[in-house]
């Protein structure tokens, strides 16, 4: 007999209300309810919405038959007023296969080496900004380095009014959900006015569109074959059947890529510096295999440092940027563990509760890179990124440009925290982040990078 998923005992606009303030704290106390999974009301779906966290489980829905667990892009929809209609994230099926696969070429393989000299210029050039013994926001300066690495990957644009206008108002945008309370316009469809703050994003959003819109005509008149940003690429692929992107779908898929490519990755920057400065040791192990570079090393040694690799991952798994994966809807009735998903129920796999299961990560608070040395971990163990089909598109690019960047950081720089506060993590939009924003201060330089 089929047992029926257990909901949490508060009544729903409480669980919403928590959600959007301490979306950590919401899981915490709900894993102490119900361990495996849980039925949330955190967002109105028809049938519910219905969070896992054992491997098996999230294994199950990542990779069953579509027919009966479905992966549906307008389930995605809080999200559509910040990517638009014709981002990946929207698309089903068939479309977005196709668009995936138009896709994955720009972050992937010889691509990623095409970015390493950008990464570290941008990376050296932000913190040259800042005043030696003067703390400053850890958060802000990876977030400048990340928009930079996008605008000119992505776009192709160094300066000029254009990129100015276009990273002034990405930076906006974004300014919008800094806060739990800002973020609620996202989870709560009745505070979408079309006057006050949510006004004003929807003006600034079609300002951006409008200036995207000139850039791809012009990028298209001047027909340049040998430029080599992520836009011309995607303005010149063709799918299998000969079809290239719309303007349209061009506008939202680059919206996209600015908004989760560097939004996520100025995160997780953030959070290394962080524990990399806050746990006794880390940094000290990080230098020294630093250090066992060669002076005429590659960038693919550099990413393959065990403990750097290590240090990423471990910052990647105790604050998972993202801390669900994309949803799935059952089709039809389905056993899950043993308890009965009905049909039209939304399921997600929930990628924090995941990463502190105790019998995969004990102690799973404690900061301790080490324990990806001891152990190689399974697919649907750790998986901050997402799995299945639609896994992030930019892991790859991601985790490169954290490498890369903590490299330049700390080879060329001493950091110190300027607070011996912890920082807690808080909603940012649909992320979570340093509460704080990691006070920190260059305190000394090295020079320690290849030559």
């Amino acid at each position: 007999m089929l047992k029926q998923i257990p909901g949490l005992k508060s009544p729903p606009w409480l669980q919403r209300l928590v959600w959007i303030i301490d979306p950590v704290g919401y899981l915490e106390r709900a894993k102490k309810e119900t361990p495996e999974l849980f039925k949330s009301e955190v967002v109105g779906f028809g049938n519910g919405l219905v969070f896992v966290n054992r491997p098996s489980a999230i294994q199950y829905i990542l990779s069953h038959d579509r027919q009966e667990l479905s992966a549906p892009g307008e389930a995605n929809g809080l999200l559509k007023p910040l990517l638009g209609d014709f981002s990946i994230v929207m698309l089903d099926g068939e479309l977005h296969r196709r668009r995936r696969q138009l896709l994955m070429p720009a972050f992937h393989g010889e691509r990623l080496q095409v970015y390493g000299d950008l990464i570290a210029q941008i990376t050296i050039e932000t913190v040259e900004k800042q005043t030696l013994d003067k703390t400053f926001l850890a958060r802000n300066l990876t977030q400048e380095i990340s928009l930079q690495v996008i605008m000119q990957a992505v776009f192709g644009l160094y300066e000029g009014p254009r990129y100015k206008k276009i990273t002034e108002l990405l930076v906006l945008l974004l300014d919008v959900f800094r806060s739990p309370i800002s973020s609620a316009f996202l989870f709560i469809p009745s505070l979408q006015k079309k006057w006050g703050p949510w006004g004003k994003f929807l003006e600034r959003r079609q300002e951006l569109n409008d200036l995207l819109d000139k850039e791809i005509e012009e990028r298209k008149s001047a027909n340049d074959s040998k430029r080599a940003d992520i836009l011309s690429m995607l303005m010149s692929t063709t799918d299998e059947f000969d079809q290239s992107m719309s303007n349209l779908e061009l506008k939202d898929e680059l919206i996209t890529l600015l908004f989760a490519g560097h939004e996520t990755t100025a995160t997780a920057l953030a959070w290394a510096l962080y524990w990399i400065h806050k746990e006794e040791g880390v940094k000290e192990k990080l230098l020294e295999e630093l250090d066992s570079l060669g002076p005429q090393f590659t960038l693919i040694e550099l990413t393959r440092l065990p403990y750097l690799n290590a240090v990423c991952n471990e910052t990647l798994r105790i604050y998972p940027v993202a801390m669900l994966t994309f949803p799935r809807m059952a089709e039809q009735k389905i056993d899950i563990e043993g308890y009965v998903l009905e049909p039209g129920t939304i399921v997600m796999g929930c990628i924090y509760l995941l990463h502190h299961r105790e019998e995969i990560y004990p102690n799973s608070h404690q900061f301790r890179p080490e324990r990806f040395l001891e152990r190689q971990y399974a697919a649907h163990e750790f998986m901050p990124f997402g799995r299945g089909a639609r896994r992030c598109v930019g892991e790859a690019l991601a985790q490169f440009e954290m490498k890369v960047a903590l490299y330049n950081l700390l080879s060329n720089y001493e950091f110190a925290l300027a607070s011996k506060s912890e920082e807690i993590p808080k909603r940012r939009g649909v992320t979570i982040a340093p509460g704080r924003g990691v006070p920190i201060k260059v305190v000394g330089y090295h020079s320690r990078t290849k030559n």
